[in-house]
């Protein structure tokens, strides 16, 4: 078996192999290890590769499978993790100078929950800085590039985690949704990125951007690999107070049930809003071919309007920001990371202005600006209030079509993957990338992304939005539609 089948593996077929003693953990992780050495240089997913972490979580693993241990559905599968969750003695930057060389003396809870399970982490993946973005060309360590095409961007603000499945570096990764950071980046490089219920995952050890709308959650190159993945990361923590004390829905089961390809008594709604003006037509074209595809496997389809989810943009766009505007403001150069101007001839003040100042980039200036306005006495009515409202509306239609229907469908983003430095002099266009994934992380139900055709040689995403704690339905129907449609290969490296 050659390294180059190893890693194009699914998670599943590895972990099966490492389990029988057909392979080993070690072997698995050196090809991937390899083959980031071989491609990372043009793809730049990863910040960070801990290769002497990985072989010796690697050789934990084949140590109990010698022993007679009985592994996890995911022991011995490498993963790659978003920067954006602490790691113990592991560089964790969140893609921002601030952090520059900031090693966390604490594991994040879903970072543990992947030890446990006998993962192994290859290395922290590139984001746009603090998670805002929707290019991964924000991060301060320079742009991620789509393996489809080097010059096009791999959606973000998780664009690390997403080109790393694309380029065969990790058969796993681990991403988070904010507008749409797991879900857009998979759109566009043709992988499955699925954002659980808000608090169906762990937030404690994430570092935070908008603490109402931050969803950790799984990024795959199939959906049961999702699944898989979704299941070791869910569940309560009392570490964190929004999670949800429930268990996780039974997604692994859901994704190998809709893997028969029955749909029966399955009901979808398209949202009406999401299918006219604004997509591409070949990203409607593979859309629409993707419906019928899921009509003929068994499920009723109808229209369901839900008429403010137009407002979900600019509500987004309010709330994250003042959000933001207060989880940054720890960033001083006081207790931990960067800090400028510190000659003993200066404030405290100004070190902590200077440092600022020279450790954010202009998009977490940006929104900290917009955010810190929108809270200040005399607007928080007009803006964060208002914000706050049409999040309620946005929410109502929710409820009210899933009263109608089972899950609600949708393209993931209105176009295919842009050039790299096409949309960053407008951040208004940049904006527009999350225009279909935002309202479900204003409602805080789940969403996921799966891969349903080409455009122009480029991947398009098809979105299915459930109800809160109701994951398995999206998983479901994704699996049915991946069983017909089928994965997608980039060109090779």
């Amino acid at each position: 078996m050659t390294q180059t089948d190893l890693t194009r593996m699914t998670a599943t077929q590895i972990a099966g192999l490492v389990a029988t003693g057909e392979t080993s953990a070690v072997e698995v992780t050196r090809a991937h290890l390899d083959r980031i050495a071989a491609v990372d240089d043009r793809v730049r997913a990863f910040l960070h590769v801990d290769s002497e972490g990985a072989l010796a979580a690697a050789a934990e693993v084949d140590a109990r499978r010698a022993a007679g241990e009985e592994l996890g559905p995911l022991a011995g599968v490498p993963v790659a993790v978003k920067d954006v969750l602490t790691t113990k003695g592991v560089p964790t930057t969140v893609g921002s100078k601030i952090l520059e060389g900031w090693r966390p003396p604490y594991d994040s809870t879903i970072v543990q929950r992947l030890r446990a399970a006998g993962t192994v982490m290859l290395g922290k993946t590139n984001m746009d800085e603090f998670a805002m973005g929707s290019s991964t060309e924000y991060s301060a360590y320079g742009p991620t590039h789509n393996p489809w095409d080097l010059s096009r961007i791999p959606g973000g603000s998780g664009g690390g985690s997403s080109a790393a499945l694309a380029a065969y570096e990790a058969p796993l990764a681990i991403g988070s949704d904010t507008g749409g950071s797991i879900r857009q980046p998979g759109a566009v490089t043709g992988t499955v990125g699925a954002k659980p219920t808000y608090g169906g995952t762990s937030r404690y050890g994430l570092v935070a951007f908008s603490s109402s709308l931050d969803t950790p959650g799984p990024c795959a190159r199939t959906v049961l690999d999702a699944a898989l993945l979704h299941e070791v990361i869910g569940g309560h923590d009392p570490r964190d107070s929004t999670s949800i004390p429930q268990p996780v829905p039974d997604v692994v089961a859901a994704a190998r049930l809709g893997a028969t390809g029955d749909l029966t008594g399955v009901k979808l709604g398209i949202v009406s809003e999401f299918v006219g003006e604004g997509a591409e037509p070949g990203v409607m074209a593979a859309f629409r071919e993707s419906v019928d595809a899921l009509t003929k496997l068994g499920a009723e389809v109808v229209e369901v309007s839900c008429p403010h989810f137009r407002y979900a943009l600019p509500a987004y766009y309010l709330i994250a920001p003042s959000e933001a505007s207060s989880n940054l403001a720890r960033f001083d150069g006081v207790r931990f990371g960067l800090r400028v101007g510190d000659d003993g001839n200066r404030s405290l003040e100004e070190v902590m202005s200077l440092t600022r100042e020279a450790g954010f980039g202009a998009e977490v200036k940006r929104r900290i600006m917009i955010g810190t306005y929108a809270l200040s006495s005399g607007y928080y009515d007009a803006y964060y209030g208002q914000a706050q409202k049409v999040r309620t509306l946005i929410t109502r239609d929710f409820t009210a079509a899933f009263e109608q229907v089972d899950a609600l469908i949708s393209p993931t983003t209105p176009f295919v993957a842009f050039p790299i430095g096409a949309r960053t002099a407008d951040p208004y266009q940049m904006y527009l990338a999350d225009l279909f994934t935002i309202p479900t992380n204003l409602y805080g139900g789940p969403g996921i992304s799966v891969p349903c055709g080409l455009s122009d040689g480029l991947p398009v995403g098809f979105q299915i939005m459930a109800p809160t704690m109701a994951d398995d339905r999206m998983y479901r129907v994704a699996a049915a539609l991946e069983s017909v449609v089928g994965t997608f290969t980039p060109p090779a490296l």
